[in-house]
């Protein structure tokens, strides 16, 4: 018979194989949730400083994570990637395991790892702030759970400058520990003092306010969907379809008797995550990482209480996600011309053509949404901004059908100021698909633009040297 102790290791170092494994799979794609954050740490190689001198919306240790690998793309970054949802699951585990026992706990583990490697790869294979978010707050209520108030506060606060959603985290570990919450205070406020301090003596904080809060102010009161809560019906239920083993389970753990206390936590724990989900009304995939945890934890112990026949049914339904996502892993190692990396490779196409003709002090300049180029080309940025977002004003995840900007003065005081920079290269990799956005549209750009030759087109990017 096998012991408690080997069936656990067997289940992690089946969760590190598959985890692994996949992600080794897309060692040669970088994702949209990659590109930005991969870009910004290149950048900061360089010797620039996060939001001083790059212009970058999301909180530092988005940024700070791709540091760790080199700001590079391939087996190391997908490695890295491996390790954290690894670290992920085992916060699960010993969550669930201190609250009910070992076979909870391996449940909880398994169904987390499961679910990030069966999702959207666009989702769950970059580790941007949404899954990034994921070690932090399953750490900060199991902290809250132990009555250990300042490390959940603390714990909270890197959720936090990981994503504003860990604001959301600090509630819920309120709600997990009331009688805490003067502490939970304190340790949020000790990391982000430390935060802040860091910004304020690199000369960045002013802008950090600018480019994270006032900026994401403007994207998310923006949503683009003509019925934002359809869509937010429509893919909320995607999300359930995919995930129904764990939410049938769920369900089955919050419908057993359980004092009124503890059935609060839960639902409380659910409802404030579901409201994370909605923020800004786009529910993308990833912005479903939040609402994983508590119905990961909740599924954990209802697949316990289960009947075994009931259970091993339940069990089947993993077949949904598995043979939906599985085949993406296959297209990733064999099929270049998969339509989902389509960009990805002509962004490695055009970096490799700038390279094989850049020398020493060439500099770039990406307009489009494109910042993965920074990476493969291995070439500083010109100017503060990675990407055209800030100057066109328009946010991306609309820019390749739409061209309504989301603000008007700020973006042209800044194409202004484009105008007085002289980088060598200059790729436009969003006028072949929005033609709206090209920078030759741009009347203030017009002249600064004539001192650069077209010299030739990549994929969908129009390239441009400087004559």
């Amino acid at each position: 018979m096998v012991s408690v102790e080997r069936r656990t290791a067997l289940v992690f170092a089946a969760l590190a194989a598959l985890l692994a494994a996949a992600r080794l799979c897309h060692a040669g794609i970088l994702w949209e949730g990659d590109t930005l954050p991969a870009a910004a740490a290149a950048q900061v190689l360089h010797g620039k400083v996060l939001y001083r001198d790059i212009w970058y919306d999301k909180p530092p240790l988005v940024a700070a994570f791709y540091l760790l690998s080199g700001a590079s793309a391939g087996w190391l970054l997908r490695l890295e990637d491996a390790l954290y949802c690894l670290l992920a699951c085992w916060i699960a585990y010993a969550f669930a395991r201190e609250l009910w026992s070992e076979r909870e706990g391996r449940w909880a583990a398994g169904l987390l790892g499961f679910y990030l490697v069966f999702d959207f790869p666009s989702a769950v294979i970059p580790v941007a702030s949404d899954l990034l978010m994921l070690a932090p707050h399953l750490a900060a209520v199991w902290m809250a759970q132990r009555r250990r108030p300042f490390w959940s506060g603390a714990l909270a606060a890197v959720a936090f400058w990981i994503s504003p959603k860990g604001l959301l985290v600090a509630a819920v570990c309120g709600l997990w520990n009331p009688a805490g919450i003067a502490w939970m205070a304190g340790g949020f406020a000790a990391v982000s003092a430390v935060a802040a301090a860091w910004l304020g003596a690199s000369g960045a904080l002013g802008a950090y306010w600018e480019e994270v809060w006032v900026w994401g102010r403007l994207y998310a009161g923006s949503p683009f969907e003509r019925s934002p809560l359809w869509n937010g019906v429509v893919r909320t239920l995607d999300w359930v379809g995919f995930h129904c083993a764990a939410v049938v389970a769920a369900a089955w753990f919050l419908g057993k008797r359980q004092n009124f206390r503890e059935r609060l936590r839960w639902a409380g724990w659910l409802v404030v995550a579901a409201a994370g989900v909605a923020l800004g009304m786009r529910f993308f995939p990833r912005y479903f990482f939040i609402l994983l945890p508590p119905v990961v934890m909740m599924a954990a112990r209802g697949f316990t209480l289960l009947r075994p026949r009931v259970r091993d049914f339940v069990v089947l339904l993993l077949l949904i996600p598995a043979t939906r996502f599985g085949p993406a892993y296959l297209h990733a190692l064999t099929d270049p011309a998969w339509r989902d990396i389509a960009m990805d490779q002509d962004s490695r196409a055009a970096a490799a053509f700038v390279r094989a003709r850049s020398g020493p002090g060439d500099t770039l300049l990406l307009w489009g949404y494109r910042p993965e180029i920074y990476v493969y080309s291995g070439l500083p940025a010109a100017t503060q901004w990675l990407d055209s977002q800030p100057l066109t004003g328009v946010p991306a995840d609309r820019h390749l059908t739409h061209s309504e900007p989301v603000e008007w003065e700020e973006a042209a005081r800044r194409r202004a100021e484009l105008a007085q920079s002289r980088p060598t290269w200059v790729l436009d990799g969003i006028g072949p698909y929005n033609p709206e956005l090209a920078i030759t549209r741009y009347p203030e750009l017009r002249g600064w633009l004539a001192e650069y030759r077209d010299v030739g087109t990549v994929g969908r990017v129009v390239i441009y040297r400087r004559k």
